[in-house]
């Protein structure tokens, strides 16, 4: 049924401002429900479209008739069922009754469609036929939808489609960062962890877990990819059964610190996470604990652990004496399994913790018989005395 709205009612709608005299009510605009809006069948329509070699398709419509000429956008709806039942909304709102559609944009779209229903890389190219459709909607001066003027258009068909695998490549992440209880769940101040040397793929960290636990992501920001509990493969280490499920955030009852390990792999199309949790020892090594044998997790030569966030980790005092520079240093690491010591060790530069990570040999510190390395992971500082 026509709604007939006011020059008042017109107004707080946004279509503008239309003056009326007392005799002349007529003049004032009338808003129709339209009933057809008609999506025109393209040109191209039973022809080869050759997605990886177009810029775009251009299709047509026919303003729906809202009883004056309106403020109406348009938006794109791709599916491969006639029916529409799985169409998904492409690119912005469009302005004009010539819609000209992204190539690139339709591919990626429809490569992401045909994977979420189980196909592969290796299923393509494909030939397909894509159905369209439009919505459109009336808009205000400043472009917002106004509720209640949708409809939809009648579907057509691109028979012929070639479709490539258009999608990027999944690769593991360049970075990985913690946030949670510990920062109170800020990423400005999220933990960055570290890459073992050579092994790009694994990321380590020395992390505060209480009860209110962590999450972590590629970037540090609330972005819909972070990762909670439900988001891990595996859990495994010498700690992993302390750590439990708290609304997906990866939390325990036993607060305190924990190395966390990240082994990152791809499955498919998504990212695959094992994670241990192991004890969160610091070793020294080399001549300062006075022996040259280089042997890892030497007996009597990891620090002391605190059990407050903001407390310092603190290494036996040095049993030699150690030059730096172009000598011998002081050296510490943590253990990862399966890598060799060096590949994640840190020192103590100018008051900074300082991770070799990917990068080459660190400069040598120097250190004094009966000195301690200081660590304190929550501000990032540390110092030998």
């Amino acid at each position: 049924m026509n709604k007939i709205l006011k020059s008042f009612l017109i107004i707080g709608l946004g279509l503008g401002i239309f003056t009326a005299c007392d005799d002349d009510r007529d003049s004032n605009p009338t808003l129709i429900s339209p009933t057809e809006f008609v999506l025109n069948t393209p040109a191209i329509s039973g022809t080869v479209i050759d997605l990886a070699n177009s810029s775009s398709i251009e299709i047509s419509c026919s303003q729906p008739d809202y009883g004056f000429p309106a403020n109406v956008g348009y938006y794109v709806q791709v599916a491969f069922d006639e029916s529409m039942t799985d169409f998904t909304e492409i690119g912005n709102v469009n302005a004009g009754t010539k819609i000209s559609i992204d190539a690139p944009l339709l591919a990626s779209t429809l490569t992401d469609m045909k994977v979420n229903k189980g196909a592969t890389d290796v299923d393509f190219p494909m030939d397909i036929a894509v159905y369209i459709r439009l919505r459109a909607v009336m808009m205000t001066s400043d472009n917002k939808a106004i509720e209640g003027t949708e409809i939809l258009s009648n579907v057509v068909s691109l028979d012929k489609v070639h479709l490539l695998f258009s999608l990027p490549p999944v690769n593991t992440p360049e970075n990985l960062y913690i946030v949670g209880g510990f920062n109170e769940w800020n990423w400005d101040s999220a933990t960055k962890m570290i890459p073992v040397n050579g092994a790009t793929h694994v990321f380590w960290s020395m992390v505060w877990i209480d009860d209110a636990g962590i999450k972590f992501n590629q970037s540090k920001a609330w972005d819909g990819n972070e990762t909670g509990f439900s988001g891990i493969n595996s859990i495994n280490g010498d700690l992993a059964g302390n750590i439990k499920d708290n609304g997906n955030n990866i939390a325990t009852d036993t607060p305190g610190w924990y190395l966390m390990v990240i082994t990152s792999s791809v499955s498919g199309r998504d990212l695959v996470y094992d994670v241990q949790f192991n004890k969160p020892e610091i070793w020294l090594m080399g001549p300062v604990v006075g022996n040259s044998d280089w042997k890892e997790q030497a007996e009597g030569w990891s620090c002391t652990i605190p059990n407050t966030f903001n407390a310092s980790f603190v290494s036996p005092a040095f049993a030699a004496s150690v030059p730096g520079g172009d000598g011998d240093g002081v050296r510490a690491y943590v253990k990862i399994p399966t890598f060799e010591w060096w590949k994640s060790e840190f020192m103590v530069f100018d008051g900074k913790i300082e991770y070799r990570a990917n990068d080459g040999d660190q400069a040598r510190v120097a250190g004094k018989a009966g000195q301690q390395l200081y660590l304190n992971f929550a501000t990032g500082e540390g110092e030998i005395k």
